[in-house]
């Protein structure tokens, strides 16, 4: 028997392997659709990046969540995703079943619906059909469904949800981390995300933490400002080349830095530079002018110096 669902509706599921089809009718100005699946602890939120199914994941580890090939039947085009559910892990409560456009938002998408059948039967009738319209027309991505866990059982819920932001507003929603500095190509306003999802802006849900230090390194505490982050005193500005250095900006780089004066005598200080010394690489000052030289100064003889006798 099959469940014609409106939104909202759910319906108890007696197979514990299915087939959710995404289903439209394809044509000019139609935008394609593909279809994904995310798995849900019970915080609601992926476990990790890879319980995102999608066309660049198309097979969870585990293997009881994967993407098939796209098909042309006679009522239109198909992407299907399917479950084992007896074969969850515990730890998931869901698995929501979305869809997202690529050129064009869910408006210019005809005949959408979700179509869910027993995964051990090759043949027969759906178990539920579900009518997917889009809210407002905006639309990039819509959760079609969801899969969830009801004591020892399984129900399907019509949910119809759509997102304006795409497949990232989807997969950040959930919990999925977004990195904006690696691009992949083939989704509409998205740019980059872990797992090679097309993505946008990064979104990491708060500072981040301090990288641990490799095995077997020594980890240090958190140092204080002008100090590296491995525990070693950082000068204060970098040297100004080119340029004499007062004696406390000149770091003394491999040694320790000159105490701070204490109570009692101190050692001797050096002179102070006397003004004129060499500002490396610019020219110096003329020195003073010397007296006239020696009218009656002669070179010596040019030749050998030493001669045998």
């Amino acid at each position: 028997m099959t469940h014609a669902m409106v939104k909202g509706s759910n319906v108890p599921l007696d197979a514990m392997a299915v087939r959710a089809v995404l289903r439209w009718t394809p044509g000019p100005g139609v935008p394609d659709v593909d279809a994904s699946a995310l798995l849900l602890g019970p915080e609601g939120r992926v476990r990790s990046d890879e319980d995102f199914v999608f066309y660049n994941q198309p097979r969870h580890p585990s293997g009881v969540v994967r993407r098939l090939p796209k098909k042309q039947v006679p009522e239109g085009l198909t992407d299907t995703v399917e479950a084992d559910l007896a074969a969850l892990d515990p730890s998931v409560d869901q698995v929501v079943l979305a869809a997202s456009s690529d050129g064009a938002t869910f408006q210019h998408v005809h005949d959408l619906r979700i179509l869910l059948y027993d995964a051990a039967q090759a043949d027969g009738d759906p178990l539920a059909v579900f009518d997917v319209r889009p809210e407002t027309g905006e639309e990039t991505a819509v959760i079609c469904g969801e899969l969830y866990r009801r004591g020892s059982g399984w129900k399907f819920r019509a949910v119809g949800q759509g997102y304006p932001t795409g497949l990232i507003g989807l997969a950040t929603a959930f919990g999925i981390l977004v990195d904006e500095t690696e691009a992949a190509d083939g989704v509409p306003g998205a740019e980059g995300v872990t797992a090679q999802l097309p993505g946008g802006p990064a979104v990491h849900g708060g500072p981040q933490a301090a990288p641990s230090p490799p095995v077997g390194q020594p980890s240090f505490p958190a140092q204080q400002q002008g100090q590296s982050g491995y525990g070693f005193p950082q000068p204060a500005a970098p040297p100004a080349y080119g340029y004499p250095q007062s004696a406390s900006a000149q770091p003394a780089y491999g040694y320790p830095h000159a105490p701070a004066p204490g109570p009692g005598p101190q050692p001797p200080v050096a002179p102070p530079v006397p003004q004129g010394a060499p500002a490396y690489g610019y020219p110096q000052p003329a020195a003073a002018a010397a007296p006239a030289p020696d009218p009656n100064f002669r070179l010596p003889p040019m030749g050998p110096q030493f001669v045998r006798p």
